[in-house]
């Protein structure tokens, strides 16, 4: 909850700046599953992870959760970029399609998100994840309330 009370006074992309300089630890699902938020722009959230086994499921792929919640985490941030402080949202849904296995050997992956739009009580953000040799693992939609306070 620390984290969240230290951007509360910041805009969104502001707040996510602190984090990439290190001002601001990294967040807690971050440090959990082992992905790191690399790059903010107006509108764009980039998180990058090396797959693990640690985050395999029992046939030895990486499990579709994790990378839901790369997902999840690029498109959200990626609206959060757009925010003003004391602005905050939540996911609606996740629309995900997976499109090729994850494992330890498909090395470093980015999860790149983009608003496609944003309005006064939702926006829209979609993700890619996209392994080390560029390649389209997934892709997501995500529909996300605003809401004040």
């Amino acid at each position: 909850m620390a984290l969240a009370e230290a951007g509360r006074d910041l805009a969104g992309i502001d707040f996510l700046r602190t984090m990439l300089a290190g001002e601001q630890p990294p967040s807690p699902i971050g440090s959990t599953l082992g992905f790191n938020l690399t790059e903010v722009a107006a509108g764009r959230a980039v998180f990058t992870c090396t797959p693990s086994e640690f985050m395999y499921n029992p046939i030895g792929m990486v499990h579709g959760g994790v990378i839901a919640t790369l997902l999840d985490s690029a498109a959200g941030c990626a609206l959060h970029t757009t925010l003003p402080a004391g602005v905050g949202y939540t996911s609606l849904d996740l629309n995900l399609k997976y499109l090729r296995p994850v494992s330890k050997h498909s090395g470093p992956l980015r999860a790149i998100g983009t608003v496609l739009n944003k309005g006064r009580r939702t926006g829209l953000a979609q993700a890619e994840l996209r392994d080390a040799a560029d390649r389209l693992i997934a892709h997501a939609t995500s529909s996300l309330m605003i809401f004040n306070g």
